[in-house]
């Protein structure tokens, strides 16, 4: 009985000896932080300081400094213990690096704390880019939030994608448009809550009003077909053409049609073996990738404004 009564001490003693151990390993979490400032000397070596004095480590930056002006981009990658640096102190102390250098921007996300980024989706006839974010989306690829689909075109309840907006409990919102009537007070009542919006071959031109009054980045896709055709099925265009190399342009959309500044291009090449069906197949896996990893790179603070019209992509 002794000997059983030692065994079960010991036991008890080695189970908390390995709960303290456990208790005691910090949980280190990553974060990402994005610099714009004047470039003076020293910028690097304030910023490695800032995240060492609190116990992080870096595990990676990205430095940007043009050749014709004197601006300094940065993109750092670094991981942390909240219990040393929490993430209001971790928010404050970047925000101070920002006031001490005049930055433009000092913006800190943490993925794993923060929120992630809720978006709406804006989808016209065609599906496949709205099918691929959502099933992207679906499998933890995309780091957002989706909190609606909106479209000018309706879609019968036994279709894949009204069933799978169904069974994820995604609001969808048919409003039919007219040339007079884009239904744009509508839309921003539906994703005044969003952080950005993203256009999935949303086939109608926002105004500078609802650009405007929305205030926020929009997303958008379209094809890039060389040479560039317009008009009605320009897959179509291309392919009696031709054409040799298909492409897709994602961008931020602006008040100029299909001219905001690019955040990411794919193209592709395609040869007289191609028929037109694998034509329009290479020209939509085109946009499905260009779109995704567009979004993908937003939300890893990946795309700084440059010059205007330009972006600069870590």
């Amino acid at each position: 009985m002794v000997g059983a009564q030692a065994r079960a001490s010991s036991s008890s003693l080695g189970r908390n000896a390995v709960r303290a151990f456990s208790s005691s390993i910090s949980q280190f979490f990553n974060g990402i932080h994005v610099f714009q400032c004047p470039d003076v000397v020293g910028v690097v070596a304030k910023l490695s300081e800032c995240i060492a004095s609190r116990g992080g480590n870096i595990n990676c930056v990205d430095v940007f400094v043009p050749g014709n002006q004197k601006t300094f981009y940065s993109r750092s990658e670094f991981s942390f213990d909240p219990a040393r640096w929490p993430r209001d102190a971790l928010e404050s102390d970047f925000q101070k690096l920002g006031r001490h250098f005049s930055a433009e921007r000092s913006t800190v996300r943490v993925p794993d704390l923060d929120p992630r980024y809720k978006i709406a989706v804006l989808a016209s006839k065609l599906d496949h880019c709205l099918v691929d974010l959502l099933h992207r989306w679906q499998e933890g690829r995309l780091p957002v939030d989706i909190s609606c689909i909106i479209s000018n075109h309706t879609r019968a309840r036994n279709t894949h994608v009204m069933r799978f907006l169904e069974r994820h409990g995604i609001p969808f919102h048919y409003l039919s448009t007219a040339p007079g009537n884009k239904r744009e007070q509508e839309i921003l009542g539906l994703v005044e809550d969003t952080n950005f919006l993203v256009l999935a071959r949303y086939m109608q031109i926002l105004s500078g009003g609802f650009l405007q009054a929305y205030g926020k980045d929009i997303i958008n896709i379209h094809h890039g077909l060389l040479p560039s055709f317009k008009g009605g099925n320009p897959s179509r265009q291309a392919f009696d053409a031709g054409v040799k190399l298909i492409g897709a342009t994602s961008h931020f959309v602006t008040e100029e049609l299909d001219a905001g500044p690019i955040i990411e291009q794919m193209v592709e090449r395609v040869s007289h073996k191609d028929n037109l069906q694998s034509f329009v197949m290479k020209s939509e896996n085109l946009e499905k990738q260009c779109l995704s990893q567009a979004i993908k790179s937003y939300c890893e603070l990946r795309v700084l404004p440059y010059e205007g019209r330009k972006t600069i992509v870590f």
